[in-house]
């Protein structure tokens, strides 16, 4: 059976130890029902630590996950500069987790007047290198305040001192940097029309780039396809990310990641060679999906035809999907895609299907499944009538011995007709035989 589908990705997944870099990662620590919050934060770093604490806090329902959640955000923001971001997490733990963790005001005001002190040396520091117009240090001065506002969570303004290092870049290497700058803060901004812009920046400077870099862009272009519903697109990058990425880019992803965004973005785009070719005997992607064995197997079970065993992994994984950070907008949809392709696929190769049948093999009602199948048949999704009564499915398949039979008739006419046409002008003419005007005549 051809299966087409694009394959929703899966980054609850995301959270196992990081792979390459020589070291073995495990798979991910953490069951379909119970999403372990400190091993799912281990495998990132930075910011996007702290976004995905806060972003699950906010939306498991969990009490006790909730604050778990909360309280290591609370202690990894202890260890940044960001008060902004110590107050919007003090506010929501409310008092629930004890005095120690409330707002720090002493340590607020500590990093406020470090940090006003830094900003001063900094700007002094690049007020200087430009009146001297060493283009280099200039470079290096935006660079720095760019990591300084970024540090302090003023993304724009990081934005900002990152793209005027565009114009002090000598070196390919410094145009990669600047690349990878801008991209990473655009993906905390969800701009995501700029990290496709840089990614096609940097992979165009004429310098060969580090596996590493590659690998990194890859995963970036992969997630502002995924981001933006160009789920095809998403899977291929996700499937064409290097080994190498490992948890080298711990600060935007997770190799579990790549192997559920892509898998699923594949399950819902992919042709059933593609989802061969690029997937299950894609050697270096069979790497990350190593890393989640229920997504490895519901895309083997998929392949397979086995759509019910595919439709249960899918919804043991689905509540931590949806406490992704960059997936949870995308599960339902991707759902929805993969599951009627699923039923397409089942479809094609009868020309009729009990639906009590299928309706088991779906694992739902033979009611559900009679809407499900109602809908894609109005969608022309599948070319079928329902009989209602009976519950059979018959298929509108089209007669093609019957056609091609008729297209030979026809043709045959066609060439009797042309034949005879022209055994009759030759006739005419051997025999002089020919109809003149009255003008003619004249003439």
């Amino acid at each position: 059976m051809d299966v087409e589908g694009e394959v929703p990705a899966a980054a609850a997944a995301a959270i196992a130890n990081g792979l390459g870099g020589g070291e073995e990662a495990s798979p991910a620590p953490f069951s379909a029902e119970q999403l372990d919050v400190e091993a799912y934060a281990a495998q990132y770093s930075g910011r996007t630590r702290l976004a995905r604490l806060v972003f699950v806090a906010d939306r498991c329902g969990v009490e006790a996950m909730q604050l778990e959640a909360l309280r290591m955000a609370y202690d990894e923001i202890k260890r940044g500069e960001d008060v902004q971001l110590h107050r919007d997490v003090a506010l929501k733990i409310n008092g629930r987790l004890g005095p120690r963790y409330g707002l720090d005001q002493a340590w607020v005001d500590t990093v406020s007047r470090r940090a006003e002190q830094r900003k001063e040396k900094l700007e002094n520091e690049l007020n200087g290198y430009r009146t001297n117009l060493i283009k280099e240090s200039i470079r290096m001065g935006y660079n720095d305040i760019g990591d300084f506002f970024y540090a302090h969570g003023q993304l724009s303004d990081a934005f900002k001192s990152y793209i005027r290092t565009r114009d002090y870049c000598t070196t390919s290497k410094h145009i990669v940097q600047m690349c990878m700058n801008v991209i990473l803060v655009s993906i905390e901004l969800g701009q995501f029309a700029h990290v496709s812009n840089y990614v096609s920046k940097a992979e165009q400077t004429p310098d060969s780039l580090d596996p590493i870099i590659v690998a990194k862009l890859r995963a970036a272009a992969g997630l502002a396809n995924l981001e933006t519903k160009k789920y095809k697109l998403a899977a291929r990058k996700f499937v064409e990310t290097g080994i190498e990425l490992g948890n080298n880019y711990s600060e935007v992803i997770a190799p579990q990641d790549v192997a559920v965004y892509g898998a699923l973005c594949a399950l819902a785009s992919f042709d059933r060679s593609d989802l061969k070719s690029k997937v299950i005997d894609n050697i270096n992607f069979r790497n990350f999906l190593e890393l989640v064995p229920e997504v490895r197997e519901l895309v083997n079970d998929f392949y397979a035809s086995r759509y019910g065993s595919c439709l249960g992994h899918l919804e043991k994984l689905k509540p931590n999907l949806l406490l992704d950070i960059h997936l949870h907008e995308h599960v339902e949809t991707l759902y929805t895609d993969i599951r009627h392709k699923a039923i397409i696929q089942y479809t094609l190769p009868f020309i009729s299907v009990d639906l009590n049948t299928m309706a088991t093999a779906f694992k739902t009602s033979v009611s559900m499944l009679e809407k499900e199948l109602a809908a894609l048949i109005t969608e022309n999704k599948i070319q079928a009538r329902i009989d209602s009564h009976n519950k059979i499915l018959y298929a509108r398949h089209a007669d093609q011995r019957n056609t091609t039979f008729q297209r030979v008739l026809q043709t045959g006419n066609e060439f009797e007709r042309d034949v005879k046409s022209m055994l009759l002008r030759a006739n005419l003419l051997k025999h002089e035989y020919s109809q003149r005007t009255s003008g003619s005549r004249k003439m």
